[in-house]
């Protein structure tokens, strides 16, 4: 049989990969270890460390006490090997968030692009001024991924449907490219919500599940086996768009059936889910029960500082809530839905175990229901994201080595 050239080039590649993968994975390792984890022989694992080493890839960072003879040295991945940043883009704050390779946060820093003459300018000067006061040399940033609402195509990378930011962050996907000379990610703010509170959250370790953000305006997330479902057009779990029993249809409300026609100078116009449980649609529903505030947030904890008198408003709300639940689960039967964003957070799990109980009047395969966990879920989804894509940007350039 013929030997295929390349092909013990290939195996180290195969191998160094796997061995970077189980040390970012596992924390430091002695060479015995990661030699019983990878099924390699001591020789092969003592070369493969050698050549990370020398590459700058790994580093002894201690030792380990064994039987008779020397401490054993414990390798690790040097985290400067790499860095990736993010990027939570609203409508009036960018959150910026650095990182290394092991996913350790190094530095962060806020902007608000509404405030600058230039917004392209102001955030493209935040991101670069954060990596340079942290002493990242620039080509050791592997990875840039921005959270953003609206709709992400995954065929193009375009955004859109997004009403909620101004004109200029088209501009900031390109100049950010160009400054720092890595393709930019762009990812759907509430998909990324979904990959954080997968990771580390109230949907760790399960595979099918539904994230409903629950904020200024309405969206989904959809993962099913741990994959975040986009559609086609990346147009999956918009269901602020869901015609439900109750709410005004596109039509209703006069408009002629494009997304764009959404915003008029007089305001957003919510028809569909969104209709029933965007903020201003709750500030509303509070104050008609008698629960005074200016946001949704507000509204929700002066309902639950009045103990049952709160129960009348806080029931509706979940009722709301519930049709779009019920109405994911009867399609999807997802298991569990996770409710993110201010009005989930302000709601609690008091809201999470009303809407829990009203689904089963609406639908006959309820899921559990469950407050997200993480603290500034979309940020940390695109940092997970970035640190993961940087890992891969790692691994290939080994691999070219």
């Amino acid at each position: 049989m013929s030997r295929r050239p390349g092909t013990p080039r290939l195996l180290r590649q195969l191998n160094d990969r796997a061995a970077l993968e189980l040390l970012l994975a596992s924390g430091p390792l002695t060479r015995t270890r990661l030699g019983q984890e990878t099924g390699l022989s001591k020789v092969t694992a003592s070369q493969l460390l050698a050549r990370l080493e020398e590459r700058g890839l790994v580093q002894v960072v201690g030792s380990q006490a064994g039987g008779r003879g020397p401490n054993a040295a414990l390798y690790a991945v040097v985290p400067s090997s790499a860095y990736a940043v993010a990027l939570d883009v609203s409508a009036t704050e960018v959150d910026i968030v650095l990182a290394d390779v092991s996913g350790t946060v190094v530095a962060q820093d806020s902007v608000d692009p509404t405030a600058a003459p230039d917004p392209v300018g102001a955030v493209c000067s935040a991101v670069t001024g954060l990596i340079e006061r942290a002493g990242v040399p620039r080509g050791r940033l592997h990875a840039c991924v921005i959270g953003t609402p609206g709709v992400v195509d995954p065929r193009t990378g375009a955004v859109r449907f997004s009403f909620d930011l101004h004109a200029w962050l088209e501009g900031v996907f390109d100049a950010l490219g160009s400054e720092l000379d890595r393709p930019v990610a762009i990812e759907n703010d509430v998909n990324l919500a979904a990959l954080a509170e997968h990771a580390e959250g109230a949907a760790e370790e399960v595979s099918d599940f539904v994230l409903m953000w629950l904020g200024r305006g309405v969206g989904m997330a959809i993962v099913l086996n741990d994959r975040v479902h986009n559609g086609r057009s990346g147009g999956a779990g918009e269901i602020g768009y869901l015609p439900v029993p109750g709410a005004p249809l596109p039509g209703d409300v006069g408009l002629p059936g494009g997304y764009q026609s959404l915003r008029t100078a007089e305001g957003t116009i919510a028809h569909g889910f969104q209709s029933l449980v965007n903020a201003r649609e709750i500030v509303v529903l509070g104050n008609g029960h008698g629960f005074e505030g200016g946001t949704a947030a507000e509204v929700i904890a002066a309902a639950r500082k009045a103990g049952s008198g709160g129960d009348a408003f806080l029931d509706e709300l979940a009722e709301r809530i519930a049709l779009g639940v019920a109405t994911v689960s009867v399609v999807l039967d997802p298991g569990l839905a996770v409710l993110a964003g201010a009005v989930a957070e302000a709601g609690g799990d008091d809201l999470a175990r009303r809407v829990a109980a009203a689904v089963p009047r609406v639908a006959p395969n309820a899921p559990d229901v469950a407050i997200g966990q993480v603290p500034d879920p979309v940020l940390r989804g695109a940092l997970l994201l970035a640190v993961q894509n940087a890992r891969e940007e790692l691994f290939a350039a080994t691999a070219e080595e």
